[in-house]
């Protein structure tokens, strides 16, 4: 009566996808359905990256990719993308601290060029440790972070990059592949999703993991980001481990 009811414990699934990608959509809504700047959305949705990752980690995920920051978003005002930026610096100093006791390794997909000189040393020292980690042979998550990255601009890097192998005679066009398309992405000795999750309403990709998401199973949920717990993490992979995944052909998921 006095302290509220108490959450129901949540049991999670047995069987968790390998990569687990997530368009972390909604934090300018949830802020101002209540009356909140739009900064505050964004603080409230790194909460939850943390959250999520976390659980994934215990879990015992193999890969999380999130879209943080798109080449698109540039467009929206220079205060809004201020507060994302500091978010981004005040997480990879805590990361920093904390990367190596919790075994998760951070990586980054993107053009970094418009980054700021802070943010690329931030970046650079999360970088060092998670080769310090892989050289261990850590087991802990690895943390994708789409940072002013577009999916568009990824599959034209690559292909620029193989242009230019073919143009100074090193490789025959004939021998492109998309194995080697694959090895030349931001994702290069990723595997690609399993599970493509979008909170926020929407129902649709955004220019996001377009070559590594051609077979992804994709979970659409109206729940905003900030909003996204546990549960619903939860719950997106036990649709996910409710469907049949055939790549075109017929047959069981391997």
């Amino acid at each position: 009566m006095f302290f509220g009811k108490k959450k129901p414990k949540i049991t999670p699934p047995a069987t968790i996808p390998a990569h687990i990608a997530i368009i972390m959509d909604g934090n300018g809504r949830w802020a101002q359905a209540r009356g909140l700047p739009r900064a505050a959305g964004h603080s409230a949705g790194s909460e939850t990256f943390r959250r999520i990752a976390t659980c994934l980690n215990n879990l015992g995920g193999q890969y999380l990719t999130v879209y943080a920051f798109s080449t698109e978003n540039w467009k929206r005002s220079q205060t809004e993308v201020d507060a994302i930026m500091a978010l981004l610096e005040r997480y990879l100093e805590e990361a920093i601290r904390d990367m190596e006791k919790d075994g998760i390794r951070l990586r980054f997909w993107g053009d970094t060029l418009a980054l700021s000189p802070s943010l690329l040393r931030l970046m650079e020292q999360t970088t060092a440790i998670s080769d310090h980690l892989d050289a261990e042979n850590a087991t802990g998550l690895q943390v994708n972070v789409c940072l002013n990255y577009g999916g568009r601009a990824e599959v034209t890097r690559a292909v620029r990059l193989l242009a230019e192998q073919c143009k100074r005679g090193e490789l025959d066009p004939a021998d492109i592949t998309e194995d080697l398309v694959s090895r030349h992405l931001y994702s290069a000795n990723v595997p690609d999703p399993d599970l493509i999750i979008r909170p926020g309403r929407e129902k649709r990709g955004s220019n996001f993991l377009i070559w590594q998401g051609s077979y992804s199973e994709f979970y659409y949920t109206d729940t905003l980001w900030p909003d996204f717990d546990e549960g619903a993490l939860y719950t997106a992979i036990t649709d996910y481990n409710s469907r049949t995944r055939r790549f075109g052909a017929e047959g069981a998921r391997p």
